[in-house]
């Protein structure tokens, strides 16, 4: 997995290197941000001219599904195509990375009307992001941890990010962080059966986050060396929930329950000031 990761990070640097500006969409695991803080500590020390927003909403689909009895009754899950015209023409991506499929099968056993309502919602994100004439690049969906060898949801994870690497073929950019989140847990279980990333089943805890952040940061020939340093980090997450909050304002969305976040334009300001602190930081 390494190797192929290291063949094709040459070729993803190039757009990366010409980018202003990556969206991140997602859902709740996204919107938390601890893999986006990851990967922006590092393009804060080798891309600074290149900007991060994490767009990510809690609850979200891509399929447009949503359970009965959702959150007790209070609300179905947001669909992303409700929002995504406003999300692109707003921010104006570069390139946009999406991380969808935890919630989209709606926690239940694979299903074929499901799985295509998946497929088709996932197809549609791919091509509107196309149109604009930015790139996109999709992650598999974190692990869902059943904490045991039972048959899980994580089967219908897995099918669904066995049919996103496919599109490869078709020339999508996909990088499998389920299969490397996977692979990771099986490792650290040798020696204690019981561990886990995610208490809840579905949330990454912080080292769960810096797992799925390897391969995105492989992905593009970077090192997790930057997440590591404290004080650049806790300015990176920062900044991060300043812009996130003013733009899940700004383009609007239908969860219920969200911090709203500044004017857009006080956002920004203050965001300025903070990648001063950046470079002072960077530069001792």
């Amino acid at each position: 997995m390494t190797s192929i990761l290291l063949a094709v990070a040459l070729l993803a640097a190039a757009p990366l290197r010409d980018a202003t500006r990556i969206v991140f969409l997602g859902d709740s695991i996204t919107y938390g941000g601890g893999y986006v803080v990851d990967f922006a500590c590092w393009l804060a020390t080798a891309h600074p001219n290149a900007e991060i927003l994490n767009l990510g909403l809690s609850s979200e689909t891509v399929s447009g599904l949503s359970e009965e009895g959702h959150a007790g009754g209070k609300f179905p899950r947001p669909d992303l195509h409700e929002r995504l015209a406003r999300v692109l023409a707003g921010t104006k991506p570069d390139i946009v990375i999406a991380c969808y499929g935890m919630n989209c099968g709606i926690y239940q056993p694979l299903d074929e009307e499901r799985f295509k309502k998946f497929r088709d919602g996932m197809t549609r994100l791919h091509e509107a992001v196309r149109k604009t004439g930015a790139n996109i690049i999709h992650l598999t969906p974190a692990v869902y941890d059943s904490h045991d060898d039972k048959p899980s949801y994580d089967d219908v994870l897995a099918r669904y990010s066995a049919w996103l690497v496919a599109q490869r073929s078709k020339g999508w950019q996909v990088i499998d962080v389920h299969s490397w989140m996977k692979t990771r847990i099986a490792e650290l279980r040798r020696n204690n059966p019981k561990f886990t990333f995610s208490r809840d089943h579905i949330h990454p805890d912080k080292a769960g986050h810096r797992v799925m952040a390897q391969p995105l940061l492989a992905y593009f020939g970077g090192t997790e060396a930057a997440a590591d340093n404290a004080e650049l980090r806790k300015l990176v997450e920062k900044r991060m929930r300043l812009l996130r909050d003013a733009w899940l304002t700004e383009t609007g969305h239908q969860r219920p329950g969200v911090a709203k976040g500044l004017p857009l334009p006080e956002a920004q300001k203050q965001a300025v000031e903070l990648i001063k602190q950046f470079g002072t930081l960077l530069a001792k």
